[in-house]
């Protein structure tokens, strides 16, 4: 097969900000493209926009509808096609073919396929960034204009399985916040008027515990014991089925092994992301793991501090790293709906998760279909 520098394909555009000092620049009519709405494989719409002014005295520049974006400053490697003519920031490079025998779909493609390569030449540097030499630099391969076609096609296809499963998980997700706030309200102003409580009288909040951090102390790490870390909690969407750690004896000795069940508790880095154990684990100081009583749930606990999570990360006092204290958590106030109620949302909660869990497992299937294909036509 053919191999081509991008270089001689494509003309590449660089952007460019108008002076956020002279708002006679700012909120005309022409779409001003950041990272930030490149979420999508198209660009219909951006959050801001610049007039002809701040156009002429920058160095950004139009770029026609079908130009394919890439991101070359911070978020390194990230795609997409303009949906409108727009301009863009410095950290978007546009890629305009030179001829009409480069399919921008296919090109797109390929550009995905070069992420971590992206990625690698991006490090080293204060923020990660790639400049127009190294992009244009890059060999790419290049049949003919019907082979592009049909392999983009083909990519299409199998990327339109990801994103339907994609979508019905987010569907379930919609579903369970909907269930939640028809049974019990908003829980932060509770319009409803259930009865409060502080958190620390509907069960028991008690910080992991760690005498020495494991990265420290290797000798306590590599045993039988399941070791929960800030990560495992925030990746866990719901309940930790998967550990990438575990205690020795020696580390479970200066530790506490914590329940199947048991709420676990981001307190440091990640704030108040949530997890529940699906087995025996261990975990650091910078988790708390809650463990109801009669009064409540841990399903309803959890999607409560769903709606508390953003807030509390927000006032999270700051030193090397953002963190919260038990003390901080046992202060707040929860609606306690009746018992019966919370364990009816608890078992839909579960059903959900059930669900959602099989539908995860597909769409992972789904993504080795997909990378596979993008190895077999893209791969070196």
């Amino acid at each position: 097969m053919q191999f081509e520098r991008i270089g001689n394909i494509v003309k590449i555009v660089s952007g460019g900000t108008p002076s956020r000092g002279i708002s006679e620049y700012w909120g005309g009519k022409i779409p001003w493209v950041k990272i930030s709405d490149m979420i999508s494989r198209y660009v219909d719409k951006t959050e801001e926009y610049i007039t002809e002014e701040g156009l002429n005295n920058s160095a950004t520049k139009i770029l026609p509808k079908g130009t394919l974006l890439i991101s070359i400053f911070a978020t390194v490697g990230r795609t997409a096609i303009l949906g409108l003519n727009a301009s863009t920031n410095q950290a978007i490079v546009g890629l305009i073919p030179k001829s009409k025998d480069i399919d921008i779909q296919f090109l797109k493609y390929v550009l995905d396929s070069e992420i971590e390569s992206l990625k690698y030449r991006s490090r080293g540097v204060a923020q990660n960034n790639i400049n127009t030499s190294i992009l244009s630099d890059i060999k790419i391969p290049l049949p003919s204009l019907e082979e592009q076609k049909q392999i983009a096609h083909i990519l299409d296809k199998a990327d339109a399985l990801r994103q339907k499963r994609k979508q019905s998980i987010q569907l379930l997700d919609d579903y369970l916040k909907s269930v939640f706030y028809n049974m019990f309200g908003d829980p932060v102003i509770n319009n409803k008027k259930w009865n409060l409580a502080k958190f620390s009288d509907v069960g028991t909040l008690d910080r992991g515990r760690s005498k020495h951090r494991p990265r420290n102390a290797p000798h306590l790490l590599g045993g039988k014991y399941p070791l929960i870390q800030t990560g495992d909690i925030a990746n866990s969407k719901g309940y930790i089925r998967f550990f990438s750690q575990t205690y020795s004896d020696e580390g479970l000795k200066q530790s506490k092994m914590w329940k199947k069940g048991t709420l676990c508790i981001t307190i440091a880095a990640n704030i108040a992301k949530t997890g529940i154990l699906t087995f025996d684990a261990c975990f650091t100081d910078s988790v708390v793991g809650f463990i109801p009583n009669s009064k409540t749930n841990v399903e309803y606990i959890q999607y409560w501090l769903s709606y508390l999570q953003k807030r509390l990360e927000d006032t999270a006092p700051e030193s090397a790293q953002k963190n919260i204290n038990l003390e901080i958590l046992r202060k707040l106030i929860v609606p306690i709906p009746p018992i019966s109620l919370q364990n009816q949302f608890a078992n839909i909660f579960e059903q959900v998760e059930q669900t959602k869990s099989k539908m995860e497992e597909s769409l992972k299937e789904i993504d080795n279909l997909f990378n596979s294909l993008m190895n077999k036509f893209f791969g070196k």
